[in-house]
């Protein structure tokens, strides 16, 4: 396993534990790496990735940006904002495992974002996260 795939699968699984992320997206919540289509509305869909060695003396690390795609049907932004937020409560600064020999070492919100989609009839925000991963 990579430690994207970890870092992924981290992410995953406490987004759908947290019952603040919860509140907004059901129990258990609509979280998707890629949503299927007819998904029920509102949801959080994985979107693009980076990363790069950032390996020190010491230490084998890598360094990760995730975008988190929000999307709702509400003509308003308010329910946007709201898992946004929760979205961007549940990971920064937060700990939780990751499989297969990595660690997470840090993880942080690194801006949230609202605007129209595409089709006028959809409301998007991202949540964008840096991550970075030791190779334990």
């Amino acid at each position: 396993m990579s430690a994207d795939k970890a870092l992924q699968a981290g992410i995953l699984a406490h987004l759908a534990a947290d019952t603040g992320v919860q509140e907004q997206l059901g129990n258990p919540p609509r979280i998707h790496d890629r949503a299927p289509a007819g998904t029920a509305w509102p949801y959080v869909a994985l979107g693009r990735g980076e990363s790069r060695p950032l390996d020190g003396d010491s230490a084998a690390l890598s360094e990760h940006r995730l975008t988190l795609h929000v999307w709702t049907r509400r003509h308003d932004f308010a329910q946007v904002k709201s898992i946004t937020g929760a979205v961007a409560a549940a990971l920064h600064n937060a700990q939780f495992t990751l499989p297969d020999g990595y660690r997470l070492v840090l993880c942080q919100c690194v801006y949230t974002d609202h605007f129209e989609g595409a089709d006028e009839r959809a409301v998007h925000g991202l949540v964008r996260i840096r991550a970075l991963v030791q190779t334990v």
